[in-house]
């Protein structure tokens, strides 16, 4: 008999090893690293006493006994996923408040006017929507999902990739046309330049100038991305932004589209004490939802 009951959450692990047959692929399927997954099944192992897959050079196959583990693992599978959808589909079962914290363009220029669709639909649901990331910490679980630019480390939270999204150089029409649109990346660096306030960044990602040219600096420093954008379409100069916030802008243009462009990714995170919580639950599923209706806005081939 197995020596302790084993962890439930270990056979999401399990069930990707046997449905990819590589630790790798199952790490890219749940969105972990590697040595997570082979921690989790190593430990799912020990629990039951029974050793679950062969290894081999081509990868990881089922022993009879994972075989048998496999059928079991996927019913309990299903009546989870039935469980999520019943909950799911009644409004008046999801209950609470849910904390949502997003970096301030993700959360103020898509995800806050999509929120009233969530919370009509669960009347008993109070959403809070947090869009300075600065005073949040995820490890003292002060939000209950998180919207970033980096997956953390550890095995704590509960993160996949939500979307890439494309970045360009926007400059007002009218500053464009009086100053002449620069022709070659070279050019951008005779330009004004706004961009956050560079000792109060917070987080690797959104330090874009440099990476547009090497070495540039931002005149007009704002620690707001709303801020950054009202400079430019002052006519102030120019300024990096995400296309799905400045494309919309009827005054804001693209400049040298071709040749100077970035792109970044949005995480979705949780703490694994509160990402099974059927409220957080409902509102991971309606970004990521509605992020994948968008899916052309964030790359930035849609208006």
């Amino acid at each position: 008999m197995p020596s302790s009951s084993f962890d439930w959450n270990d056979l999401q692990f399990f069930l990707a090893v046997a449905r990819s047959g590589t630790i790798s692929a199952a790490g890219r399927r749940l969105g972990v690293d590697h040595a997570t997954v082979s921690r989790r099944v190593a430990a799912l192992e020990e629990a039951l006493e029974a050793k679950l897959f062969e290894r081999n050079l081509r990868g990881y196959n089922l022993t009879h006994t994972g075989e048998r583990l496999l059928s079991s693992a996927e019913a309990i599978e299903a009546e989870a996923q039935h469980a999520e959808r019943q909950v799911a589909a009644d409004g008046q079962r999801v209950s609470g408040t849910v904390r949502i914290s997003t970096l301030e363009g993700f959360g103020n220029y898509f995800l806050a006017p999509r929120l009233p669709a969530l919370a009509a639909a669960h009347p008993n649901l109070s959403v809070e929507l947090v869009s300075i990331q600065q005073i949040i910490a995820l490890s003292r679980r002060e939000a209950d999902v998180v919207v970033t630019l980096r997956r953390p480390d550890g095995d704590r939270f509960v993160a996949e990739p939500l979307t890439d999204y494309a970045l360009f150089v926007y400059g007002a029409r009218d500053y464009l046309e009086r100053t002449g649109t620069p022709r070659t990346v070279a050019e951008l660096g005779g330009h004004p330049f706004a961009g956050y306030i560079e000792e109060l960044i917070f987080t690797r990602g959104l330090d874009y100038l440099d990476d547009i040219v090497p070495g540039l600096r931002p005149r007009l420093q704002c620690s707001s991305l709303h801020a950054q954008m009202a400079t430019v379409a002052a006519g102030f100069g120019l300024a990096v932004l995400p296309a799905f916030v400045a494309d919309p802008q009827p005054s804001l243009v693209r400049v040298l589209p071709d040749q100077a462009s970035l792109v970044r990714t949005y995480w979705l995170v949780s703490h694994t004490e509160v990402a099974e919580v059927a409220r957080v639950r409902l509102a991971r599923r309606f970004i990521r939802e509605q992020v994948a209706a968008a899916r052309d806005r964030f790359l930035g081939s849609a208006a």
